[in-house]
């Protein structure tokens, strides 16, 4: 039984090299999952993936079930998730075409489920999120792209905001006075409801372009040119972190 997913987010709503032995369709509690979870083999080793968009990317970040995804990959046995989630550069060393394994989060995200703990509860329950991201799963994507030669930044804030509409150049301004290096739209909730569900769960942040107002191209133009060679290296890091359990 496999026991880590990849959730796939812009630009991965399928893995070529991944050999389907089945795909499942699991009813949740909280609604439709984005899709099938598909199940198979890839480097020699049982993983599940989930295209976190749906096949043909057609959810938006605010209309993704983040709940239903996280809740349907629990319930097949899933202990830990690699989100693979497509960001724009806020710090300078960010650069189009690279790769980040961040370490904090902030979300400024609205009116999307954010919690299983709702409704008639036992006991209120206060999740500890000082580490959003876990520990040791980031150490081995870090040592895996260490193995596959890939050249990433080991650290970095990733703000998520509500989307579906890129930023302005003045968000982006105070993004970074708060503190944030990165920009995405699919960050939260799904990293605080895989805490809720004791999942542990890493994020590898393929930066396809700059972000509002830092760079000299349109950002469109960005991704198009560099979105690919950014995906290409988290394959790489996939492949290097899914060896390491054969």
């Amino acid at each position: 039984m496999a026991e880590i997913a990849i959730i796939g987010g812009t630009g991965l709503s399928e893995l070529d090299a991944l050999e389907i032995t089945h795909r499942e369709v699991v009813a949740t509690p909280y609604g439709e999952p984005s899709g099938p979870v598909t199940h198979g083999r890839l480097f020699g080793t049982e993983v599940v993936f989930m295209a976190r968009h749906g096949h043909g990317h057609t959810i938006p970040p605010h209309q993704v079930n983040y709940r239903a995804n996280i809740w349907a990959l629990r319930n097949v046995g899933i202990r830990r998730v690699l989100s693979i989630a497509a960001v724009g550069g806020i710090r300078k060393d960010m650069h189009p075409g690279g790769v980040a394994i961040p370490d904090q989060i902030i979300d400024y995200t609205w009116g999307r489920q954010h919690t299983f703990y709702e409704g008639e509860l036992r006991a209120v329950t206060h999740i500890d999120f000082t580490q959003p991201y876990c520990p040791e799963l980031r150490q081995r994507l870090i040592k895996a792209a260490d193995e596959a030669g890939i050249d990433v930044t080991r650290d970095g804030t990733y703000a998520t905001t509500q989307g579906p509409r890129l930023e302005s150049a003045a968000e982006i301004d105070k993004l970074e006075k708060d503190g944030a290096d990165l920009v995405g739209m699919t960050g939260m909730p799904e990293a605080a409801l895989a805490r809720e569900l004791g999942i542990s769960y890493a994020c590898c942040a393929v930066i396809a372009n700059h972000a509002a107002g830092r760079g000299a191209t349109d950002i469109h133009a960005d991704i198009e040119a560099h979105l690919k060679s950014a995906l290409d290296k988290a394959r790489e890091i996939m492949g290097a972190l899914l060896r390491q359990a054969n």
